[in-house]
């Protein structure tokens, strides 16, 4: 079995922003101050390096090419992240506002794909653990801004 050629781009859209994530992930860790926030960001940051692994495998067992790099949107969402902190002394709390703003993207992009009907049962329940584990890093997000702010 392949993936159509529209699902097929939509899983390499998925690999493309877990690897912007992770990259951005890792620039907030670079950022802050707080132990244990860099500790969480650290740890998102691997969770999304092991979905892109995930997915590439995923995608290569119907017989698609994952794709590399990352994309011009995410590169930009880093870019702002690079001025803001120069803004705003590591300002924590807006920091985590855009983990936040990037994680409610991402949920609303797995649920896209997830409710593909056409989606293969192995692909749909690799896709619904990855989205739940990006929920409950949304929720410690939530709880950290509480925490900074």
């Amino acid at each position: 079995m392949k993936y159509t050629e529209k699902m097929s781009n939509k899983l390499n859209q998925l690999l493309e922003k877990n690897y912007d994530a992770e990259k951005g992930y890792k620039k907030a860790a670079e950022i802050v101050d707080n132990s244990k926030l860099k500790q969480f960001f650290e740890s998102q940051a691997q969770n999304r390096y092991d979905f892109g692994h995930e997915l590439k495998t995923e995608i290569r067992n119907y017989g698609e090419t994952p794709e590399k790099g990352t994309s011009t949107t995410a590169d930009l969402h880093r870019t702002w992240m690079d001025i803001k902190s120069t803004f705003t002394s590591n300002d924590e709390e807006a920091i985590l506002n855009e983990v936040q703003r990037g994680e409610e993207k991402a949920v609303e992009e797995y649920d896209e794909i997830i409710n593909d009907i056409t989606l293969p049962p192995t692909t749909q329940n690799l896709l619904t653990k990855q989205r739940e584990s990006i929920k409950s890093a949304l929720q410690s997000a939530k709880n950290f801004e509480v925490v900074v702010s």
